[in-house]
């Protein structure tokens, strides 16, 4: 919901950031696996309830996420670069509600359940009509660098990390927080089906 707006205030500090990765001579992609790996790292963590590391796990991430970007702005922008770095991201996200299973299937498994349902949905509608956008040369101007057409909506990449810092910081919480979390993924998932559909129907 307001990731723009943090992509805009961040970015600068990002940039700053990446400057001496880039001296180095680590790449974007380098960047994109090695946090992708760190993010994984959730399941062993969450499966042990060790949720502080979990936690860790789960920033460092988020941290690469933003670093890799702003190599990629520094050095050369690749379509193969947004491609492994969006489903990375994808395959992250599911992990964290998968974690909460393996750590107690009884009490956390119908929550996390619906919460990787819930998140085929956003993903579904947000990936369905970038594939169209591109296609159709549909502007984003809150996100032109980014490879893929971003779709907003309740429930975006800000929002999907507050959400797991409060499901690490409040585990007994889960089965309540991680159910409202995913009627909100559901909410976002329909109104980009609705609005997603309406805008193509447009240009036909």
């Amino acid at each position: 919901m307001i990731d723009a707006l943090l992509y805009r205030r961040l970015r600068p500090i990002l940039d700053t950031a990446a400057k001496p990765l880039v001296k180095l001579g680590i790449s974007a992609n380098t960047v994109t696996v090695v946090g992708f790996v760190i993010g994984l790292l959730v399941l062993p963590a969450l499966a042990a309830q060790r949720f502080d590391l979990a936690l860790l796990c789960i920033v460092l991430n988020r941290l690469s996420d933003g670093l890799d970007g702003a190599i990629a702005r520094q050095t050369k922008r690749t379509d193969a670069g947004g491609y492994l770095d969006s489903v990375m991201d994808f395959i992250f996200y599911s992990a964290v509600p998968f974690g909460f299973l393996l750590a107690d299937p009884a009490e956390f498994g119908s929550v996390a359940g619906l919460l990787m349902f819930s998140f085929m949905g956003t993903a579904a509608t947000f990936l369905a009509f970038a594939i169209l956008a591109g296609k159709h040369g549909i502007e984003n101007p809150n996100y032109p660098n980014k490879s893929l057409h971003y779709m907003g909506g309740i429930t975006e990449g800000f929002e999907t990390i507050v959400a797991f810092i409060v499901f690490c910081l409040w585990p007994a919480a889960f089965p309540v927080t991680g159910a409202i979390f995913a009627a909100l993924c559901w909410f976002t998932a329909l109104t980009r089906l609705y609005l997603g559909y309406r805008t193509l129907r447009l240009l036909a």
